[in-house]
This record gives structure tokens, C-alpha cells and sequence, in this order.
């Protein structure tokens, strides 16, 4: 990501000196993120959601202040929840070999259960743009991978 200018105006989120730490706001991630290009939309609830293939990518705030960064990962691909133990040893062999992002099963309301993925970062004394735009493209990145490698996991189906 190329730095800000510092002579961009005030309401900019991206304005300022390049090193200078800013608190975590939903108007900064969505700043980075229109700077390389992704389009998100703010949810119901006003967080930030993005489409990546079939995957939607959550950007949300967490903590007290707003703090704590997590980009969360719902795969599209859906299993019955007979195949639940196994994608629990799926998560469980991802989450051994790899850092990011960490593997969880979620069953939804109807049954069917999908794998997540999340990257959480604490930013409580704030983050600089360059910093924040390497957070949000190692979620964004490494959720994809987990979703390709989900999207290879085989299906049964239920009797």
C-alpha cells in the first residue's frame, strides 16, 4: 500500500504522517480496503462485510473501545452435520500446521455445518494505515486458502 499523503484533508482516515498510530475505526478499515480496491458494504449492524469468490469476509471491532480487529471468514461450502467430527479433525489438523487464520466449525440454525476462519489482532495503542492494510490482506488471503481447502474436503450426504 502506498503511504498517504500528508497534505490530504482532514477527513480523510488515511490523511496524516504515515507513521502516525490512529485508533481502530470502521471508516480506516473501510479506507484501506477502498484503497486497494475491495468493495465492502456496512451489514445490518454496521459492520463491514466483503464477498471474496462465494466467501463473505466479516471486518468487525471488538473490546470495550473498539480494539481488537477480527476478520472472520464464513465458507461458502456447507456439510450435513453427520460430517461434523471430521471437520472438527479438519480444524484441528489446520489449526496444528498453520497460524492463520484459526479453523472452527459453526452449525448453522438449519443444520448444516460450515467451517470459519479468524484472524484477531489486539490494536488498543492504534495502527498506522501501512500496518493495517498487511493485517486485513494476511485475513483476507489466508481465509481464501482455508476456503480452498475446504472446498476440497469431500461431501456426503445425509440418509
Amino acid at each position: 500500500m502506498a503511504s498517504p499523503g500528508i497534505e490530504d484533508g482532514p477527513d480523510d482516515p488515511l490523511a496524516g504522517h504515515p507513521r502516525q498510530l490512529r485508533p481502530l475505526t470502521r471508516e480506516l478499515i473501510a479506507a484501506v480496503l477502498g484503497n486497494r480496491g475491495y468493495a465492502v458494504t456496512a451489514d445490518a449492524d454496521g459492520d463491514l462485510v466483503g464477498r471474496w469468490g462465494e466467501n463473505l469476509v466479516w471486518f468487525l471491532r471488538l473490546g470495550e473501545a473498539g480494539e481488537l480487529l477480527q476478520i472472520r471468514t464464513l465458507i461458502a461450502s456447507t456439510f450435513p452435520i453427520e460430517q461434523v467430527p471430521g471437520l472438527h479433525a479438519f480444524c484441528n489438523s489446520w489449526n496444528h500446521d498453520r497460524l492463520w487464520p484459526k479453523a472452527f466449525v459453526h452449525v448453522d440454525d438449519d443444520g448444516r455445518a460450515r467451517v470459519c476462519g479468524e484472524v484477531i489482532t489486539d490494536l488498543e495503542r492504534g495502527v498506522t494505515p501501512h500496518q493495517l492494510d498487511r493485517l486485513l490482506d494476511c485475513g483476507i488471503s489466508t481465509g481464501c486458502q482455508l476456503a480452498t481447502a475446504v472446498g476440497q474436503l469431500p461431501r456426503e450426504t445425509a440418509p
